[in-house]
């Protein structure tokens, strides 16, 4: 009898289980593009520089959440520079980043309802930001059940039930 009893109950959560709406949405990283891997832009601002060097020229200042092209081929100079391009073509802009402040090719957490991010991995944590439905931003790390994203310079922790 409690067999039955536990059978039913299993499928009962099955089925409501498969009945609950999507609350978020991880896209995978693009991978290789048309011109090499794309990079997302961490910090507040990034200065793009005509080459690797502060005194260098300024070619263009990215805001937060900005997307860059990193070539073929490319690599992190020894100190710390990565040379990215602007556009989606070749002959688009181009300069030099510091590689510390952007992440290369991650896998994006997009909001399918309003949701609460936390100040570390506990959902008794402090509240940083509450996301509106629809916001996407760059996964940083994944730690089990927890997300940690990128918010405008610093980052925050948003609890994903359904890690994988």
């Amino acid at each position: 009898m409690k067999r039955i009893r536990f059978t039913i109950l299993a499928l009962v959560m099955l089925l409501l289980g498969g009945m609950m709406t999507v609350h978020a949405e991880i896209i995978l990283p693009y991978g290789e593009g048309q011109i090499g891997l794309q990079a997302v832009v961490l910090c507040e601002e990034l200065t793009v520089r005509e080459t690797p060097s502060v005194s260098s020229g300024v070619v263009q200042i990215l805001p937060h959440g900005s997307r860059i092209n990193l070539p073929y081929g490319w690599e992190v100079n020894p100190d710390g520079w990565a040379y990215c391009v602007l556009g989606d073509s070749e002959d688009a802009e181009a300069g030099w980043v510091k590689a510390d402040y952007i992440l290369i090719d991650p896998a994006w957490y997009r909001t399918g309802r309003n949701t609460p991010v936390y100040a570390w991995n506990e959902t008794s944590a402090p509240k940083v930001a509450l996301l509106d439905r629809g916001v996407t931003l760059p996964i940083v790390k994944e730690e089990g059940n927890w997300l940690i994203v990128s918010l405008r310079g610093a980052v925050g922790w948003i609890y994903n039930g359904s890690a994988r």
